[in-house]
């Protein structure tokens, strides 16, 4: 089964065309537009979408090396995300179902952060545990099944990359944070400064990053200018610490409570080089094996949609044309108006 995936729930617009794990293409179009005002501009994200979506899809299709007939089913994002984007690329969507006679099938967009994994490696199986971070979500997920989730732990205040972002713009750094904190603080050191570890020491495994982003700020006003950019380094460095070390103790302690042997990280946080090291060398420890996605499949990208869409289609889901974008969309809500 062939099937074209669309994604455009924020700032990127994404299509790709995939079988099972086999990956044809995988087109992203990022919208540099945001750059300038440190954050996503709702209005001027669907407009861009608008613009980009249909070279885009024409593109994941002559990349793929298939025409329209070759296409068995439609895969696309209808929530969680900005509601403007969302309707985009559903509406899109349906329109092709129609135009085409195909089924499509709306995916939750976590879902297919946490299918990006099977992408790049094809031996994975569940039961396994799936940490997903990115700038608006942090979560921790049992696998029981495909298709059968069991949410362990969330953030109770802001996402991991959202706390980046804002780090970020109080040093000044720009926008993304993420990748710019990350670079920095290879070159720092992560002891010159104790940053708390927001409900380290909770037996939940819920996180929060309110605290920590608190105490940097804090920090930052009690120091000089010229001290916070000659540290700048060991700055990034401390706050990645604090920011990481509490997801990787969270995800192995659940790991070793629910006896899962495997454990997936997924999202655009995924990337972070910190997380990946550190994650990797405590699954080592515990005799844990550890799948972290190809880095094109981090961030938002059409490819894990049309993947999740791909196994939804497999146990026979498709969608209606009465499905609607949701703004904010929890994990194991019911996903479509009927199964059949």
């Amino acid at each position: 089964m062939r099937v074209l995936g669309i994604e455009t729930s924020c700032d990127e617009t994404s299509a790709a065309v995939v079988e099972g794990n086999r990956v044809l293409s995988n087109v992203i179009a990022s919208q540099a537009v945001h750059l300038q005002f440190g954050g996503v501009v709702p209005e001027l994200a669907s407009r861009a979408h608008l613009r980009k979506i249909v070279p885009i899809v024409e593109e994941a299709l002559h990349r793929a090396g298939a025409g329209w007939e070759a296409i068995d089913a439609i895969a696309v994002t209808y929530g969680p995300g900005l509601i403007g984007a969302l309707l985009v690329g559903l509406n899109y969507a349906k329109g092709l179902s129609l135009v085409l006679d195909k089924p499509f099938v709306g995916v939750n967009h976590l879902e297919g952060h946490i299918y990006s994994n099977f992408l790049s490696h094809p031996e994975l199986v569940p039961p396994f545990l799936a940490l997903l971070v990115s700038g608006g979500h942090t979560l921790l997920i049992l696998v029981e099944d495909h298709l059968s989730y069991r949410l362990l732990g969330q953030t109770r205040d802001d996402a991991i990359g959202e706390a980046y972002d804002k780090v970020a713009k109080m040093m000044g750094l720009g926008y993304p944070g993420g990748p710019i904190i990350d670079q920095k603080a290879r070159q720092g050191h992560a002891d010159y400064v104790t940053f708390p570890k927001g409900l380290a020491q909770d037996e939940s495994f819920d996180f929060s990053y309110s605290g920590l982003k608190t105490a940097v700020s804090n920090f930052l006003k009690s120091i000089a200018a010229e001290e916070q950019s000659r540290h700048i380094n060991d700055i990034c460095a401390s706050f990645q610490k604090a920011a990481v070390d509490v997801l990787v103790a969270k995800t192995i302690r659940a790991a070793r409570t629910f006896q899962v042997p495997r454990i997936t990280v997924a999202g655009g946080v995924a990337a972070n080089s910190y997380l990946r090291e550190e994650m990797a060398r405590q699954a080592k420890a515990f005799h844990l094996q550890l799948f972290v996605p190809e880095f094109q499949y981090c961030t938002d990208n059409a490819a894990m949609i049309a993947r999740a869409g791909w196994q939804r289609l497999k146990a026979g889901f498709r969608s209606e044309l009465s499905l609607n974008a949701f703004a904010t969309l929890p994990l194991g809500e019911p996903v479509l108006p009927h199964a059949g």
